[in-house]
């Protein structure tokens, strides 16, 4: 008996170990070592990602590092790791808002964090495991809205074209600040900006850094809308903007996404 449950809890942990192999961009066969960079990151702490899921189906994740303007430092990158991993495995969950504390999105890597991770390997398995992250989180069979407060700078922009949509409200910015700093958007931003506005509009907000406010985001296809209500009131905004798209069986919404994400990939 206690063989046989060995054996089963062994092929749960494999058939989870080959889910996320297989939602990711890069593993060991590409020189990337996960766990150690994880371990590295993992001591640049503050902050934290915390994940609320919702008998609605409809998860709500919090980038919380008020203090620096939500800036995501390591021990949070690993943190935003485990957080899409249980979504991954979250089989009743639809929908899924991402926001940032205090009425702000994300500004963006954590300054102490980028010069703690110093030598170039570090830097290389770090954009590896960011990247990774915002694969699973756009490959996640959930549909995903970004709730865009105040800034979304950096790789916090990065995170939110992650999502499916985005939502902003009055006030608040998109900016892909990477070449202020003489950086590329190195967590696949670049990429699906491209495939959200085309080519033409990505060119000018890349290389101008561009300061992406409510109305240009909907002109040119950014954003999906324009919350109308003040702070206190956009995240349950949010809330039933999406459940318009969530409406029914989780499956049913689970395979609808899978659908439009093999296409997307295909394509």
């Amino acid at each position: 008996m206690a063989i046989s449950i060995w054996r089963c809890t062994l092929k749960r942990a494999a058939s989870r170990l080959s889910l996320q192999r297989s939602l990711s961009l890069y593993n060991s066969s590409h020189g990337f070592c996960e766990e150690e960079i994880k371990r590295k990151l993992a001591q640049l702490k503050g902050g934290s990602v915390k994940l609320w899921k919702r008998d609605n189906g409809i998860a709500e994740l919090c980038i919380h590092n008020p203090e620096k303007r939500n800036a995501l430092t390591g021990a949070m990158a690993v943190e935003l790791e485990e957080r899409v991993c249980d979504l991954e495995k979250w089989q009743q969950g639809k929908g899924l808002i991402v926001y940032g504390a205090e009425n702000t999105f994300c500004s963006g890597g954590d300054l102490k964090t980028e010069i703690a991770i110093a030598n170039k390997q570090d830097g290389i398995n770090v954009c590896m495991f960011m990247q990774n992250i915002t694969a699973r989180l756009q490959r996640l069979p959930l549909i995903s809205v970004a709730l865009v407060e105040g800034k979304a700078v950096g790789g916090g922009a990065d995170l939110c074209v992650a999502c499916d949509f985005r939502l902003m409200t009055e006030g608040s910015q998109i900016q892909f600040i990477h070449k202020h700093m003489g950086l590329v958007p190195v967590f696949g931003g670049a990429t699906r900006l491209i495939q959200l506005i085309g080519s033409r509009h990505a060119l000018k907000i890349l290389s101008g850094a561009v300061r992406v406010h409510p109305e240009l985001a909907l002109n040119i296809g950014l954003a999906d809308e324009v919350l109308s209500r003040g702070a206190d009131g956009a995240l349950e905004e949010a809330q039933k903007w999406i459940s318009s798209y969530t409406k029914g069986p989780a499956e049913v919404t689970r395979a609808v996404k899978k659908a439009i994400v093999s296409g997307r990939e295909r394509g």
